[in-house]
């Protein structure tokens, strides 16, 4: 049966969760979750919340799912380590450096990866299973049979979310927040810039372009399970716990009853929270109608739901756990009784000697009633096998205490956390010696932007999208004759109906003579591996740390790109134990997403063209076409750091990266040289990122 997981950002959420049949919560501990803004958990709070959960059979997640720098590893560590001492039965993780340290740390506790690890193929979930991950989340983007696909082909379990708000990027792959307000949703602090308003030219003034419509997959629960999807998840640690009740109730009913919801329930989830409805888009392969708002007021039979809701949990034990009683009552013996549960743990007690009876004889009809009363407890008595030798008395009151001792000692043994292994921190990487001259990355999204001029500036790499770069390979000759080194740039996101389009693509590159592969996705490791490519790490990979780039360097890259939500000071104190790269000018990526806003507002595709997405404020995105018919939002303002030449150099760095996004060949060629010290040329509005101010 389907693992039904639902969220806790709250105490009292949890209750909620576990009395309307979660089978599992996920719930955030400490700083290191994508749901900071979440009241979360103290520690004491935690330590608590586990205990009731692991008593009533209910299992508890806790999400790391962020992005750690260096200072905070061991922070994170001693967080981990307290989780798995309590008896949390798994960690959610998006950072690979924190990965590789909880695995040889706290091995025993397992490691699900996060949906901000971006896992959208079979190849994914294989690389996550070789990194000691049990379960995937996989992307919110993927369809019923991408999905089936990857479910019944995975080595480890897999995981989706059934209902809740979807975001228009990719999980892991925004930065909005973080680049136009310094929240980073990689690091748990998202302002939703998705969510406000947007206008696409004059037919979408006052629009909101961005803010998709929640998700419900209330109907498709048993073709999900017959997917081979070994858990669904319900979205939503934010929102109030009589929410979590009445979702997980509904969910929870329709899957252990094997149904379709009632017109009642559809209405129930529409009340508790919608945005213009609800989408199956993803999971259809339809995303046609999957843009809507929340309601500046929730529905007025929202309230009364909800307090509905509240007085079926508060106070209530409708969790409750099957348990079987035997007692063996003799002559001059004390009672011995055992319990056993669902789970296989058992405890036996003595209780009072029985007397002799005097006038009515202790049977076995009234310990079978004493031991029922187990109301006011987790557990619910389903058989009593009792051996009662006749003429034998005991009171209630010590029949009463046997029961409550019984279920006293279940109560810790069931509460009480596995032994696992508590090892040390591992050691710091150790970084190659600093490099005083880094060398130059040319990376263009178009072809055009090549030119014989550019050409002669002799970059030592030149990164271009893998698709433009096969069909426009001439372009390419004069930067080879010159000495710089190809290197086609895989796409992001590349789903298993992708997969053979793009492997053909490498090996049509291979055979011109390219060699390197920049990818920005586990998943796409094996694959250019496997076609004779040597990788190196894009900033999708999200280096944020030095045990990332020491993971990166394990699995064979040649380089790795730092996060540009860092600070220029926390990548030069990064240990490099791998050739390290940073981008220095250009738009930075803000999103990229599986919709295509222009086809949405204009019923057509024309992504290829100069496409501008204006804030209230005037400030203008560029919408450009990414692999297949993905939108890639880019930011208003372009990076400049020529004139910082001095902290760049400090900064230790293999590599620097000039990204050429909306430029023509004639501005792309004033650019670098400005960069080789030969021009004047400075953006009319420019932005130094976060290399100075840092991220939330």
């Amino acid at each position: 049966m389907l693992e039904l997981l639902s969220p806790a950002g709250s105490p009292e959420a949890v209750i909620a969760a576990v009395q309307n049949g979660a089978d599992a919560i996920y719930l955030g501990l400490g700083d290191f979750n994508a749901r900071r803004g979440a009241k979360n958990f103290s520690a004491e709070e935690f330590e608590k919340a586990v205990r009731y959960c692991r008593v009533r059979g209910c299992k508890v997640y806790v999400t790391m799912n962020t992005l750690v720098n260096d200072r905070e590893m061991a922070g994170a560590l001693d967080l981990a380590r307290f989780a798995s001492d309590v008896g949390a039965s798994a960690i959610l993780v998006q950072d690979l450096g924190l990965l590789s340290v909880l695995k040889r740390a706290v091995p025993d506790i397992p490691l699900h990866a996060s949906t901000q690890m971006s896992i959208h193929s079979l190849d994914g979930v294989k690389a996550a299973a070789a990194m000691g991950l049990e379960r995937a989340v996989l992307a919110r983007e993927l369809s019923l049979d991408q999905i089936r696909y990857i479910s019944r082909n995975s080595p480890i379990e897999t995981e989706i979310f059934v209902h809740g708000a979807l975001c228009f990027s990719h999980s892991g792959q925004c930065y909005m927040s973080s680049l136009i307000g310094r929240r980073s949703g990689n690091r748990g602090m998202c302002a939703q810039p998705c969510r406000m308003e947007y206008s696409l030219g004059s037919r979408m003034e006052d629009s909101h372009p961005l803010s998709l419509k929640d998700n419900c997959l209330i109907d498709r629960m048993q073709e999900i399970e017959e997917a081979g999807v070994a858990c669904v998840k319900i979205e939503g640690r934010m929102k109030r716990p009589e929410y979590t009740a009445v979702v997980t109730k509904i969910y929870s009913d329709v899957i252990r009853e094997k149904r379709k919801p009632t017109a009642e329930e559809r209405d129930a989830l529409a009340t508790a929270f919608s945005r213009d409805g609800f989408t199956q888009g993803y999971f259809d392969g339809d995303r046609s109608d999957m843009f809507g708002v929340r309601p500046d007021q929730p529905p007025a039979e929202a309230e009364k739901l909800f307090a509905e809701a509240r007085r079926n949990y508060i106070d209530s034990e409708a969790r409750r756990v099957p348990i079987r009683v035997y007692i063996d009552i003799k002559p001059k013996e004390a009672v011995k009784a055992a319990v056993l549960d669902d789970d296989g743990s058992h405890i036996v007690v003595a209780g009072a000697v029985p007397e002799g009876a005097v006038r009515q004889s202790l049977s076995a009809e009234l310990v079978d009633r004493q031991m029922r009363k187990t109301g006011g407890t987790p557990f619910i008595c389903t058989e009593v096998e009792s051996r009662v030798k006749p003429g034998l008395f005991l009171t209630s009151s010590a029949l009463n205490e046997l029961r409550r001792k019984l279920l006293t000692e279940l109560v810790e043994k069931r509460a009480s956390a596995p032994q696992r292994r508590s090892l040390p921190m591992p050691e710091m990487p150790k970084g190659i010696a600093p490099i005083s001259d880094p060398v130059t990355i040319y990376h263009v999204l178009k072809a055009e932007q090549l030119s014989q001029e550019l050409a002669e500036l002799r970059p030592q790499h030149l990164y271009m999208p893998l698709k433009e770069m096969a069909e426009n390979f001439h372009a390419v000759q004069p930067f080879v004759e010159n000495g710089c080194r190809p290197v086609a740039v895989l796409p992001r996101v590349v789903t298993d109906d992708e997969r053979g389009d793009v492997a053909d693509m490498l090996r049509e590159l291979y055979d011109m003579g390219v060699r390197e592969a920049l990818v920005g996705n586990i998943g796409h490791v094996t694959m250019a591996a496997k076609l004779g490519y040597k990788l190196r790490g894009d900033f999708g990979m999200n280096m944020f740390n030095s045990y990332g780039l020491e993971l990166l360097q394990k699995l064979g890259f040649l380089s790795a790109t730092a996060s540009f939500e860092l600070r220029l000071a926390q990548v030069r104190d990064m240990q490099k134990c791998i050739d390290t790269e940073l981008i220095v000018y250009g738009r930075l990526p803000l999103m990229v997403s599986d919709q295509c806003v222009v086809n949405h507002a204009y019923g057509k595709c024309c992504c290829g063209n100069n496409i501008m997405l204006s804030d209230r404020k005037g400030s203008l995105f560029p919408v450009l076409r990414e692999y297949d018919h993905r939108n890639a939002i880019y930011n208003a303002h372009k990076l400049f750091m020529a004139d910082k030449a001095e902290d760049i150099y400090s900064a230790g760095l293999w590599g620097q990266r000039l990204l050429f996004t909306t430029e023509s060949a004639r501005e792309a060629v004033e650019i670098a040289k400005c960069y080789k010290g030969e021009g004047d040329y400075r953006p009319n509005v420019l932005t130094r990122g976060l290399y100075y101010r840092g991220v939330d």
